[in-house]
Order: structure tokens, then sequence, then C-alpha cells
């Protein structure tokens, strides 16, 4: 395996039951699964991924994409959260937690929104450090599926990375959400690698399967993923239109041929 492919389960657990998605994703050669809803049974899911041999790769950190590090007053309780995920991860042995910058603000301008996200980061990456825990910050995009969210562009969650200027504060590249808003995927990831803590895909347009019928040539992109010294994961988070578990097999081997 070129890289190593991981499978977010609560958007292909809705077309497949937990224990068979886990069981399908050992079968097929996934390295680990990836969990996006705060508050989740990771017993449970800690549980099914030790009996099919599966990393639990990411989960989400602290409530919530809207309400997020860009807003001082949220700083606190995103600390607090924060450590009590660090926690869980570090038991569990999870190696990322995925953050939120939050909307836009009345207000407040973009310069000020970094300072602030990276203020609101750089409060909690001692503690993610010392537990050997990665802090990903996500780039989703704003045009279609989160209006008004503002780290919604590459270089903006640079700029916070950068501010922070710790190893264990990096970004969530998806490629589906950066394709809508920007483009260039393959030289921006190879010109940010040392900032990128997880990588999700999904078909562009509508974030359908990875295949012939939307723009983006994932084969060529997990190869240059695979050329990079990226080492974490490739995780699917697209919502199938077919059979979830035939369009698992695909994604992956499309993917592995990188």
């Amino acid at each position: 395996m070129r890289i190593k492919q991981a499978v977010c389960y609560p958007m292909l657990g809705r077309y497949v039951p937990l224990e068979d998605l886990f069981r399908a994703c050992t079968e097929i050669g996934f390295a680990g699964v990836e969990g996006w809803a705060f508050g989740d049974d990771f017993e449970r899911v800690a549980e099914l991924a030790t009996k099919y041999h599966l990393n639990i790769a990411t989960m989400v950190g602290h409530q919530s994409i809207v309400e997020g590090l860009n807003k001082r007053s949220n700083h606190d309780r995103i600390e607090h959260e924060l450590r009590m995920s660090i926690n869980l991860a570090a038991r569990y042995g999870v190696s990322g937690l995925t953050c939120y910058s939050g909307n836009h603000q009345p207000f407040v301008t973009a310069i000020e929104a970094i300072e602030a996200t990276a203020d609101g980061l750089r409060r909690i990456a001692p503690y993610a450090e010392r537990q050997g825990v990665n802090l990903n910050l996500e780039l989703l995009n704003s045009k279609v599926d989160h209006p008004g969210y503002q780290c919604d562009h590459t270089a903006w969650g640079v700029a916070v990375c950068e501010r922070v200027n710790s190893p264990r504060v990096k970004l969530v590249y998806d490629i589906y959400h950066m394709q809508l808003m920007e483009g260039d995927v393959i030289r921006t990831i190879g010109a940010n690698t040392r900032w990128i803590g997880d990588i999700h895909t999904a078909g562009a347009p509508g974030r359908h399967e990875l295949g012939d019928t939307q723009e983006l040539n994932y084969a060529g992109i997990c190869h240059a993923i695979a050329s990079t010294d990226y080492d974490l994961y490739v995780a699917h988070e697209f919502r199938p239109t077919g059979d979830a578990i035939v369009a698992l097999q695909e994604a992956f081997a499309l993917c592995d041929r990188g």
C-alpha cells in the first residue's frame, strides 16, 4: 500500500451497519477508520476497531463547526473540550483531533480571526504535544456545504499553523472541499505537506464516489501524495450513490494505484 487509507465511518455508516462496515474495511485492506461526530461512543468504536485490526485515525475534538476558534469567547469551552478529547485520543491511540475555525464574525478582519484561531490552538498545543496527538484545523468549503465558514482556503489555514508553530498543529486537507474553493490540489498538497495532518476524499462536484463522473483524478492525486513525505491517512468521506462496499472497494483500488 503506497498510502494509508481510512474510511470515515459516520458517513459510510449511514449505508452499512457499523460492524459490517468495519469488517469490510479490513477485508478490502484499509488501515483505519475516522469519526467526525463529537461525543461518539468510542468504547464501542474502539472495540470494533481492535476486533478488525483497524486504527482510529482521527475524531472530532470540539464543538462546533459554526462556533469555533476564531471567536475568543469560545476559547475556554474549546480548550476544555480539546483537553478531554486529547485524553480520549491518547487512551485509544487516535493520532489526530479535528478542529474548526468557526464562521466569520461580524466586524472582525481576516487577520484578527487568524490571530484568534492561532491563540486558541496555542493554549492547548503544549498539552497535545505532550500526549502525542495532532490538532487538525479543517479546511471546508463555504460555497456549497458550509456557508460562512472561515477556514475555507489553504492559505488561511497555513497562516494559523505558522503562527502557532507547533509540530502538533496541522490541517485537515479535504480534497473535495478545496477543489470547490481553489483547485490546484496536487501542487497545494506538495507545497504544504508539513502542515497537513489528515486528508479527506470525495468526488467533486456532488461529494459522491471517486469515479469517472467527477472532475478529480484521484489516481494522479494519490500518486502525488505517495511521492511526498506525508505518512498519515487519506480517508474516504463520500456519499455513495450505489452499493457502499463496492464504492469503497473501487476507491481503495483507485487510490492504491498511486
